[in-house]
């Protein structure tokens, strides 16, 4: 696994993490796509309601700020391959590559605009949090395999 890297602008911040996982593509975005099932393996999520369906609207908590409710959008689904979700603020990538073994992972977040300079020195690192859903999505994903 690469640890998480983090990428600052002006107008926005960009983080990312990879890490390679010996489970098919399939079995992965089995679990990537249970949105009700992610606080039973991931340690970063509180809860997910919702549908993670192309175009579904889901809620998220975070353990990075579990007061906080964030409102998403699915914005892409293509199975097995691409999920992405986001709001006005930021948008999540995940891709699933194959490789020898199973899948490359890689988690990627964009969050910025017009007016990111003004509070983006009161969100949180990502960096951290990146690293234990790579890590915990891995041994999820192993574990089932």
């Amino acid at each position: 696994m690469s640890a998480a890297k983090t990428t600052k602008r002006f107008f926005s911040r960009e983080t990312e993490v990879t890490t390679a996982i010996r489970a098919s593509a399939e079995s992965v975005w089995a679990i990537l796509t249970a949105g009700r099932d992610y606080p039973s393996w991931n340690s970063t999520v509180v809860s997910i309601e919702g549908e993670v369906v192309a175009g579904g609207k889901i809620a998220l908590r975070s353990s990075l700020d579990p007061k906080r409710t964030f409102k998403l959008r699915v914005k892409a689904f293509e199975p097995h391959r691409r999920l992405v979700w986001g709001d006005p603020m930021g948008t999540r990538t995940f891709t699933l590559e194959p490789n020898a073994e199973g899948v490359d992972f890689r988690m990627h977040e964009k969050i910025g605009g017009p007016i990111f300079p003004l509070f983006a020195h009161l969100i949180p690192s990502f960096d951290e949090s990146f690293d234990r859903f790579a890590a915990d999505l891995k041994r999820r994903a192993e574990r089932a395999s």
